[in-house]
């Protein structure tokens, strides 16, 4: 066993379900297409709304996953987690039993819960009365009973915990689970994010707020980060579970591995409810954190899967960052945003997004954003516009900014097999 100091953490499972579609090469193929997973909303009617597009999940059977008898029990962003929990943990070919299960953990972000079922009851109620309100309703809709399922229905008995903090709740929640690894604390954690609130309510909450695209007429043009025309980030949905482990134990049972996680790092901003802090302030600590956590420099780190959401001062304010943070170096980096292509998936969006930076790392080939077709001058980064990009890549970078202004960058590694 190695000690605490010497503990390193890899990547040996993915599993994605996201509008992009479920699993890793349904999510890879739409990547490298610049394939857009967005379109019409359809799981309510959207008249009246001036937003009517969101990032569907589209092709997910959730009783491929779950007991049917079980589903009732569940809101969907439960059902999200599971499937891509049973993914993660199929695609590392690990089972936990009693040898390891006190060691195996999971820590899951979530932005808003259960938003499905807050709604549904809360017609019930009005509609029927308080007796016909059902007895599952607290544990269909609370945040942490994503990662209590995870453990319920894997048998993981280790660190068990949920990370609220909203766009940035997917990345803390693998960062979290990284710290725990490599500071001892677990062995195994299964992590990432999940978000499943294309609702009435949200919708027309981010509406009141002017948050959404309302480029109705062209959804899969909507979210267009870093572009001039950009007017807003598209709601998406999904889930994404990333197994992480220590290294030892990882090289010992044999496991493939797609990247070594190596740096986390979080900060505030300490500055408004909704809008990062001007120049990107708080996201610079942030990944500034990230790569000190890391022990690399700036000009070390090949490319950033942005959190790029399609908004107009994040956008800015993350491009802002960038360059405080690698000077010269930013003008080399390769930067993208996927959320072109899949939409914000809220507390979800860092986990999705981390999944990604792996995959990229071990593939070799870059992401693009697409819509990327008139320059904004205050956006002037490379963003690998429009076409996924083969490069020679050694260290990524993954950042995700939510309301609050809470920050949080991953940093990870290829992994080269030393």
């Amino acid at each position: 066993m190695t000690s605490m100091n010497d503990r390193r953490v890899v990547v040996t499972g993915i599993g994605l379900v996201s509008p992009m579609g479920c699993g890793i090469e349904a999510n890879w193929a739409g990547l490298m297409e610049g394939r857009s997973g967005i379109g019409p909303i359809t799981r309510f009617d959207t008249d009246g709304y001036a937003t009517q597009i969101a990032g569907e999940v589209k092709d997910y059977h959730p009783e491929d996953f779950i007991p049917k008898k079980e589903l009732r029990k569940m809101d969907p962003f439960l059902q999200l987690a599971l499937g891509a929990a049973r993914l993660g943990f199929e695609d590392a070919r690990l089972t936990l039993d009693e040898s390891v299960a006190t060691r195996a953990g999971v820590i899951m972000g979530c932005g808003l819960g259960g938003l499905h079922t807050i709604e549904e009851y809360h017609r019930v109620l009005l509609d029927a009365g308080p007796r016909k309100m059902s007895p599952f309703f607290i544990p269909m809709l609370i945040g942490n009973m994503a990662s209590g399922l995870i453990s319920i229905y894997h048998g993981a008995k280790g660190p068990n915990l949920s990370i609220q903090t909203a766009c940035a709740a997917g990345t803390h929640a693998v960062g979290q689970a990284f710290h725990m690894i490599r500071n001892g604390l677990a062995d195994i954690m299964a992590t990432g994010g999940v978000e499943s609130t294309v609702t009435p309510l949200a919708v027309s909450g981010f509406n009141a707020m002017r948050a959404l695209s309302t480029r109705n007429h062209e959804p899969q043009k909507a979210s267009r980060p870093f572009d001039l025309d950009r007017d807003g980030f598209v709601l998406g949905e999904g889930g994404a579970v990333i197994i992480l482990e220590e290294l030892g134990r990882a090289l010992e049972r044999g496991a493939g591995i797609y990247a070594e996680m190596i740096g986390f790092g979080l900060s505030g901003d300490a500055f408004h409810m909704a809008a990062p802090a001007p120049e990107g302030e708080g996201a610079v600590r942030c990944m500034v954190n990230a790569l000190a956590d890391a022990g690399i420099r700036p000009d070390e780190v090949d490319y950033i899967n942005a959190h790029g959401t399609s908004t107009d001062l994040n956008d800015k304010y993350e491009t802002q960052a960038i360059k405080r943070v690698f000077g010269e170096h930013a003008r080399k980096l390769a930067v993208s945003s996927t959320k072109s292509m899949t939409g914000h998936l809220l507390g979800a969006a860092g986990g999705l997004e981390a999944a990604y930076t792996a995959l990229t790392l071990e593939r070799q080939v870059i992401p693009p954003t697409i819509n990327y077709e008139t320059p904004d001058p205050d956006c002037d980064l490379d963003y690998v516009p429009n076409v996924a990009r083969a490069a020679t890549l050694r260290v990524a970078v993954s950042n995700s900014f939510g309301f609050g202004g809470t920050n949080g960058s991953l940093v990870l590694r290829r992994w080269n097999g030393q």
